[in-house]
Parts: C-alpha cells; sequence; structure tokens
C-alpha cells in the first residue's frame, strides 16, 4: 500500500508538469518526423563536370548519363577556376588521344565517385560507337577485297582482321591520370562529415555543460541572491558568459586538435582558423544554454530540451546532403548555428579559404550570439525580486 500511495503521488506531480508531458511524448514524435522527412527524400547525388579538348562524342555521352552536367571550357586555367568556385566538381581534360587527367574537387567522396562512374559509362559508350564504325568500313573493304582474292589470302586477310580487332580493344582502353585537390583515393564520407561533427560536438557540451550549471547556480538559491544586489542584469549575464567561456575555449582546443591530430584528418588551410570558428560557435551554445536554463526547473526538463533543440541541429546541419531536398527543409538549415560553423570549417579544411572570405557564415554565428545574449538578460528579468 505504500509503495502505491507513493506511485499515486508520483503520477500526481507528473500530471502536474506539462512541459515534462509534452517532452515526454510530443519530442519523440517531432524527432521520428524529422527522421522520416529527412531519410525518405531523394538521394541521388548530382554532378557537374568540366571539360576542356574533349571529343563532341564522349562530351554527349557524358552529358547524357542521369543527374551528370556538363560544362565545356577552352582551357585548364578557367577550369580549375570553376573548380576553386565550386561551379563544378571535376575536370576532365583530355591531353592526347586516349589519355585523360582527371581532377576531382574530393569533397564529397560519393560525388567523386559518381563522377568516375558515369566517365566510364561515358568512354564505354564511345568507344562501342567508334568501334562500330571502323568495323563496318573495315568489313565493307574486306568483303570487296575477298571476292578478287583466292582462298589461301582470304584466310591470311581474316587472320589479320582478327588481330586489328583485339589491338582495337586494347588502344579503346583509356589512360587516367587522377588527381584530388582535397584528400585522396582512400577519402570517405567520414571525412566530410567530420567538419560538421566537430561543430556539433562543441555545440552539444558547451550547450549541456552551461545550462546544467547555471540551472544549479539557480536552484541552490546563488543566482537570487546576486539578483538582490544592485548589479546589473547584464553585468550577471556578462559574468557567467566569461567564466563559462573561459572552460568553452579549453574545450574547444581539446577537440579540434584530438579530431584533427588523433584522427588524422587533412586540412589544406589553416588550423587556427578552423579553432576561432569552433570558439564562436562555442559562444553561441554558451549563450543557448544559459538562455534555456532559464526556462528549465530541474535537470531532468534540461535534458528534456535535448531532443528538441540539439537533435535537429544534427539532421539540419548538412551531415545528410539536403541538395534534392524539398525547398522548405533546405530553408530550416538557415537557422540552425551548427551549419554556419560547419560550412565555414569545411571551407577552411578542404579548400583552404581564409577568415576573410567567410564573412557571411562568422556574421551570422555574431547574430546568434548577439541574439542570444540579448534574450538572456531580458530572461533573467523574472528571477528579479526588486
Amino acid at each position: 500500500m505504500r509503495a502505491i500511495a507513493i506511485m499515486n503521488r508520483v503520477l500526481k506531480e507528473l500530471l502536474r508538469d506539462k512541459r515534462t508531458l509534452a517532452m515526454m511524448f510530443l519530442a519523440p514524435i517531432l524527432v521520428l518526423w524529422l527522421m522520416s522527412v529527412i531519410f525518405t527524400a531523394n538521394s541521388t547525388t548530382s554532378v557537374k563536370v568540366a571539360t576542356v579538348g574533349v571529343t563532341s562524342s564522349l562530351n554527349t555521352n557524358l552529358d547524357n548519363v542521369k543527374h551528370v552536367q556538363v560544362h565545356k571550357y577552352d582551357t585548364q586555367k578557367s577550369a580549375r577556376q570553376a573548380l576553386k568556385d565550386q561551379k563544378v566538381d571535376a575536370i576532365i581534360r583530355e591531353k592526347k588521344d586516349n589519355h585523360f587527367t582527371m581532377t576531382y574537387a574530393n569533397t564529397d567522396s560519393s560525388k567523386t565517385s559518381a563522377v568516375k562512374m558515369a566517365f566510364s559509362s561515358a568512354m564505354t559508350a564511345t568507344n562501342v560507337s567508334k568501334m562500330k564504325t571502323q568495323l563496318g568500313v573495315a568489313q565493307k573493304t574486306i568483303a570487296t577485297l575477298q571476292k578478287a582474292l583466292p582462298t589461301a589470302m582470304q584466310q591470311q586477310l581474316q587472320a589479320k582482321q582478327a588481330k586489328v580487332q583485339s589491338s582495337q580493344a586494347k588502344s579503346a582502353t583509356p589512360k587516367i591520370t587522377s588527381h584530388y585537390v582535397y584528400g585522396d583515393a582512400d577519402t570517405g564520407f567520414f571525412d566530410k562529415m567530420l567538419p560538421i561533427l566537430m561543430g556539433f560536438f562543441v555545440f552539444f557540451f558547451v550547450f549541456l555543460i552551461s545550462g546544467m550549471a547555471l540551472l544549479k547556480e539557480r536552484t541552490s538559491g546563488t543566482l537570487s541572491r546576486l539578483l538582490a544586489t544592485p548589479v546589473k542584469r547584464s553585468e550577471i549575464v556578462l559574468g557567467y558568459m566569461l567564466s563559462y567561456g573561459i572552460l568553452a575555449v579549453f574545450q574547444t582546443l581539446v577537440i579540434v586538435f584530438a579530431t584533427i591530430w588523433l584522427l588524422g584528418v587533412d586540412v589544406v588551410g589553416n588550423v587556427l582558423n578552423i579553432v576561432v570558428i569552433n570558439l564562436i560557435l562555442a559562444l553561441v551554445a554558451l549563450a543557448f544554454g544559459i538562455l534555456l536554463s532559464t526556462f528549465a526547473r530541474s535537470e531532468f526538463q534540461m535534458m528534456q530540451f535535448i531532443p528538441v533543440v540539439v537533435i535537429p541541429q544534427v539532421f539540419f546541419s548538412g551531415i545528410i546532403p539536403m541538395d534534392s531536398m524539398a525547398h522548405w527543409i533546405q530553408d530550416i538549415s538557415y537557422i540552425i548555428p551548427i551549419k554556419y560553423a560547419g560550412d565555414a570549417v569545411t571551407a577552411i579544411m578542404m579548400r583552404g579559404e581564409n577568415l576573410s572570405s567567410l564573412g557571411l557564415d562568422i556574421g551570422v554565428l555574431l547574430i546568434f550570439l548577439v541574439v542570444l545574449t540579448i534574450g538572456n538578460v531580458l530572461g533573467l528579468r523574472r528571477y528579479r525580486k526588486v
């Protein structure tokens, strides 16, 4: 009976806590719906290929491959500029007959594989068409000669024909020299995910620690006593952000350097630029965690914010390619801080970009930081007693 009495008391407390009930029943539905939207979208990989000095027949066959767009360039320099500007995913250059140079951006291994498969398919179609034409002409010539030659010479001619066909089949195999702007032939999809995963772990742990720590300050009464003093709310928020910010700096450094050196990731750009971007993201996570902690009554409720706040960040951060998804789904990603940090770190790691060329991503992250900080100052108003 005592156990039943305790059960009744706990159930009544849970039923009074509408926020906990909403998190328990609505959050799983939200996450499942997001997973359905993301994973049922068309995952076809589309690629853009630049060609230099390639025959018209090969260009046509390459352009006929599904999900492949061919852009012709007159010079290798203009094609490389297009690759640098992310207008194309690879360059195919025919140096001489049946000798090709392939240059891949390789920032997405799935696109690199798609280009290789498309080129192989187009090359096969081109060779088959060429061989059919050559064999047709040869067969007509041979048929004409056979009528005027004796049987012995006809057999010799047929033997030579077989040798010619064999040599044509061997010469049809193209010689390919591959170059990779980022990484090498062994670079996989995980390398593309790492810049985003790095930002996610920075965001998640800073968000969780800062939110929990401030919540403990509030539940223990420390924050209430501080708010009863003449100290301004902006000074309180700034003090908390500076203190937890110092911890966030060290945590960010550990995550960034462990990811790069422990996992042996190739970095084209400056590692310090990666640290700067992730530090800004850490400050955003810090402000976000402090803001949400003002709406939580306990550590349990703070943990409940994770499915609603953190998990959607993973889905819309770019880990899962969103190019082929509906526009309204892509639009959601523009309110996700990790997306901008992931884009910036990817540009530094894989393309060697400098901070000066990442003004948009940095600017949006700073806007998030300012807005969340202002929200923290306003949020403390509900706890001020004087």
